[in-house]
């Protein structure tokens, strides 16, 4: 948040704004899962805290850059930040899985994660709003170099992190056995074409929710600043929720969650007051805060170990370059037509992808699929 407000305050170009989401969002997502392959063979007690390290150091420079800014300079440690958020993400998935999947207990750890991270989505965005008004975008910046030293120090005193790897190979082989082995499983392959295809809908109405607000809803900002609330809200209950109904089956919570998201955006498209949309929002949100940890638990339980950071990191990967697509679908949708129709367009493929998904689950592996997975070196 404090990036962007520097970026379009310094600049006064939405061209800019837009440019610093493809450095920090698109673009890392094609160089991320590289790094993670590499990476993945070191001890995380020294590769986890040495990555949140460069990301405080990024963040402390972009805080001196905010008294003295240059665009290219901004985005260019914008990009940096952006594939080291990527890549410890898919080693933290990781690390989870090695150290609570021999326990039994990677739903209750993902759900206990889903709960934090949509308390913090919720909170960071406040925290970033007020830092920004009260002490600028330099102190905010600084508060987030802070914060990302203090998890390296916290990281590097962990003594349960998985180890190094003895036997060491090129980053670029590792990186290509992972897309094999998700390519080749039949259920992975689902659930990456699925979630890919998913975000593209769920990010497809979020840039122009405040022109929804404003022209079709006829609110203000603190009735903008409602509908992004109830949607947070929504996402806080699916998080408790999913704590709850974790022992269900992970596909059918896909499923049920993904098309609550689905409606969500159909009953928002055909809303004009403030309180209905609001109302749909927080569905939505509900189903926001089952549909991604289920899709991650479901991913984790179709991993071998040793390729956990792998997969899972194209799963952020994936998430991260989808939501660059769906912004641009979106944007081109609302200037053609309305943003009714961008959220009926989002709501009404959401809801196609769950019949297709419902169907493919109902259709067995072919004879060939089995084998393909059984030859696979990672399985």
């Amino acid at each position: 948040m404090a990036l962007a407000v520097l970026v379009y305050a310094e600049t006064k170009d939405p061209l800019a704004t837009a440019a610093l989401f493809i450095a920090a969002e698109f673009l890392p997502a094609f160089i991320a899962p590289v790094l993670t392959a590499h990476t993945d063979q070191f001890a995380l007690r020294k590769a986890l805290p040495a990555i949140y390290a460069g990301e405080a150091i990024a963040f402390g420079l972009l805080a001196l850059l905010a008294g003295s800014f240059s665009l290219a300079p901004v985005l260019a440690l914008a990009l940096i930040d952006g594939v080291l958020m990527l890549t410890a993400r898919g080693l933290s998935r990781g690390a989870v899985n090695a150290v609570l999947q021999p326990f039994g207990r990677l739903r209750e750890g993902n759900g206990l994660l889903n709960v934090g991270f949509a308390v913090a989505s919720v909170g960071g965005s406040a925290l970033g709003g007020v830092l920004v008004s009260v002490a600028g975008v330099s102190a905010a910046l600084w508060v987030d170099a802070a914060s990302f030293a203090a998890i390296a120090v916290l990281l590097g005193q962990s003594r349960h992190l998985p180890t190094s790897r003895p036997d060491r190979e090129s980053m670029f082989a590792r990186a290509r056995d992972g897309l094999r082995y998700a390519r080749k499983h039949r259920h992975v392959r689902l659930l990456l074409t699925g979630e890919a295809l998913a975000v593209m809908f769920f990010t497809l109405v979020v840039p122009i929710e405040i022109v929804y607000a404003k022209e079709i809803l006829g609110t203000d900002e603190a009735g903008y600043g409602i509908l992004l609330s109830s949607w947070g809200a929504g996402v806080v209950l699916g998080s408790v929720i999913f704590l709850v109904v974790r022992g269900h089956s992970a596909v059918g919570l896909i499923l049920i969650s993904t098309l609550a998201i689905g409606t969500a955006y159909l009953g928002m498209s055909v809303s004009r007051e403030l309180w209905l949309a609001c109302a749909f929002s927080v569905i939505g949100g509900l189903g926001n805060g089952i549909q991604w940890v289920s899709v991650m638990t479901a991913l984790q339980e179709s991993t071998p170990a040793d390729l956990q950071a792998r997969v899972t990191g194209l799963l952020e990967s994936i998430g991260s370059a989808m939501t660059g697509v769906g912004f641009l679908i979106g944007g081109i949708v609302t200037a053609a037509f309305s943003p009714p129709t961008a959220f009926a367009v989002s709501g009404t493929g959401v809801v196609v992808l769950v019949a297709l998904g419902a169907i493919f689950r109902a259709i067995p592996e072919t004879r060939q699929e089995r084998w393909d997975e059984g030859r696979s070196p990672a399985a």
